[in-house]
């Protein structure tokens, strides 16, 4: 019997470490979570009020393909308020998490086989979306040279491309574009014709400056947005697309054939989601603490070499003097130490088998213990 080839793609294997770590969980051993990128935070105590009120009086059927009109409104208005920028609530559609926002987006705004670039390290399930939609992706390799960020040469380097996936902060090393590399990065895009799609999930977590969105500097660029990650709402499945005009028609009769509607209860609760900044400003304080605990924790058991983690919630460790072969090394850390962490090869088909990514969204504590028995197990391995 027939089955398509395109579900013939890389796992997500950090989704591989947290299956093994739960099978740890369940036979009795202790799991430090490094692995997994979400906030040990619930939803803020706004957004589970509001969504008791709707669960209690709220029918709960369909809502419009691109979301309730006052969450809409409510993310247009949050432009204003974090970016100063205007944008119209009709260039706004919600959508089922980021990554049906991006499913959306690939779908709208490219056509089988068209060459869509990508950054080596950078995050899996892109890569492996777009290869299942009959897109090329083309690997654009960054390093330390640049800090982990696009340039415009990097791009050009590429040869000819159709779309650009760009994300600030960066899944997995944390490195953020500064307003003016995002300019000259955006501005090369519309001057090539490449279409930009700019991944912002995380931003609201950045530790020295604010990242700059790219609706503000291209007029063809799609951003994609989540509530998983600042908003500490991974469950609820709920995100974002800000899209130029002439491509919303297109988002909606996808969205209405793919995905009938986003969650209703989620997004009733999410619009008190942008009323809850001190609640969630903490999260990003404790996120900073166990970012500085970690890479110290790190650079004492001989782990060095790292992307700089200037946002989001993750340290891309250079391992090679450890292993050449991350994924080996991580399934030791969780069987002797009850560290579980993602190899690199989830976020780098061609160099992850010397880099691991470290989340540190758990607790402070958590994340102490963990660089604790890290160096331990370096020490006791020399």
């Amino acid at each position: 019997m027939k089955a398509a080839r395109r579900g013939d793609i890389a796992p997500f294997y950090v989704m591989e470490v947290m299956k093994a770590a739960a099978s740890r969980e369940a036979a009795g051993g202790d799991v430090l979570h490094l692995e997994v990128g979400q906030p040990m935070t619930p939803a803020p105590s706004g957004v589970r009020r509001a969504a008791a009120a709707a669960l209690a009086g709220d029918r709960l059927g369909y809502t419009s393909a691109l979301g309730v009109d006052r969450l809409r409104e409510r993310i247009a208005r949050h432009y204003d308020e974090a970016y100063g920028l205007h944008v119209p609530p009709d260039r706004v559609a919600v959508t089922v998490g980021a990554s049906g926002g991006f499913v959306l987006a690939m779908l709208a705004a490219f056509d089988v086989g068209d060459r869509i670039g990508i950054t080596e390290p950078g995050y899996a399930a892109y890569r492996n979306i777009i290869e299942a939609l009959g897109l090329e992706p083309v690997g654009i390799r960054v390093g330390p040279d640049t800090r982990y960020v696009l340039t415009p040469d990097l791009i050009d380097a590429a040869g000819p491309l159709d779309g650009l996936v760009v994300a600030s902060p960066s899944n997995p090393t944390g490195a953020t574009h500064t307003p003016g590399e995002l300019l000259r990065v955006a501005g090369f895009c519309d001057r090539a014709g490449i279409r930009l799609v700019s991944d912002e999930i995380y931003h609201g977590i950045t530790y020295t400056r604010p990242a700059p969105t790219a609706a503000a500097l291209s007029p063809s660029a799609i951003v994609v947005q989540s509530f998983s990650k600042y908003y500490s709402m991974t469950g609820w499945r709920l995100g974002w697309l800000v899209a130029p005009a002439d491509l919303m028609g297109a988002i909606e009769r996808l969205a209405q054939n793919l995905f009938i509607s986003p969650p209703t209860v989620s997004q009733l609760a999410a619009v008190a989601a942008f009323d809850c900044g001190e609640e969630l400003d903490a999260n990003v304080a404790r996120y900073a603490r166990s970012r500085d605990v970690l890479i110290s924790g790190l650079a004492a058991a001989g782990i060095e070499r790292i992307a700089p983690p200037d946002g989001a919630f993750y340290v891309w460790a250079d391992v090679s003097h450890l292993t050449d072969d991350s994924r080996e090394l991580t399934a030791r850390w969780l069987e002797e130490i009850g560290v579980a962490a993602t190899p690199g090869i989830d976020f780098d088909p061609v160099q992850g088998h010397r880099f691991v990514r470290f989340s540190y969204s758990e607790s402070t504590a958590d994340i102490a213990e963990a660089v604790r028995r890290i160096g331990e197990w370096v020490r006791a391995s020399d």
